[in-house]
């Protein structure tokens, strides 16, 4: 199903929309801050990757089981670009996993609240998922927070290994 009609969804002071040509500055900015990368499964690319990369989620279908798919945070007073979210619906169809990130100069403001409040409600609304699940590193407290401001709760911990350290992963979900 692509995601034209869905899309933009107006979520308090954000946004949810596409990717677009004008995101690539902000977008490839907050992609090479380390510290945002730290603890994300995305790794740090260069100009042109990024472009393809946002023509690709431009143009992308969402919900397609097995496939991730970006979606755009901005401001909603200036259309401005402050983070994404993103959207794995499991090849099974059971569940759905998130991901956000989140620009340093915009977090802690709600943005990504309220981005992956609407990605949730874009995914109940639009797939037969019975629930959607986060997961963090443990020391990662600001993401675990959000997890829970929107509603998910801690359902597993495990450790493991990420980029080469050992890690604690919290997981977290919230049934349809």
């Amino acid at each position: 199903m692509p995601f034209a009609p869905l899309l933009p969804r107006q979520a308090g002071h954000a946004t949810l929309r596409r990717l677009r040509a004008e995101d690539l500055s902000a977008f490839h900015a907050y992609r090479q801050d380390p510290l945002v990368g730290r603890y994300q499964g995305w790794s740090p690319m260069s100009v042109a990757q990024a472009q393809v990369f946002i023509d690709e989620m431009a143009q992308a279908r969402l919900f397609v089981p097995g496939a991730w798919a970006q979606l755009a945070i901005a401001r909603a007073d200036d259309d401005a670009l402050v983070g994404d979210v993103g959207l794995l619906v499991a090849e099974n169809g059971e569940y759905a996993e998130i991901g956000v990130t989140v620009a340093p100069a915009a977090q802690g403001q709600g943005y990504g609240c309220a981005g992956v409040a609407a990605a949730i409600a874009l995914l109940f609304e639009h797939t037969d998922v019975l629930r959607v699940v986060g997961i963090t590193d443990a020391r990662n407290t600001a993401s675990a927070r959000l997890l829970e401001r929107v509603g998910m709760s801690r359902v597993e911990t495990r450790d493991t290994v990420f980029k080469g350290e050992p890690c604690t992963e919290w997981v977290y979900a919230r049934p349809r």
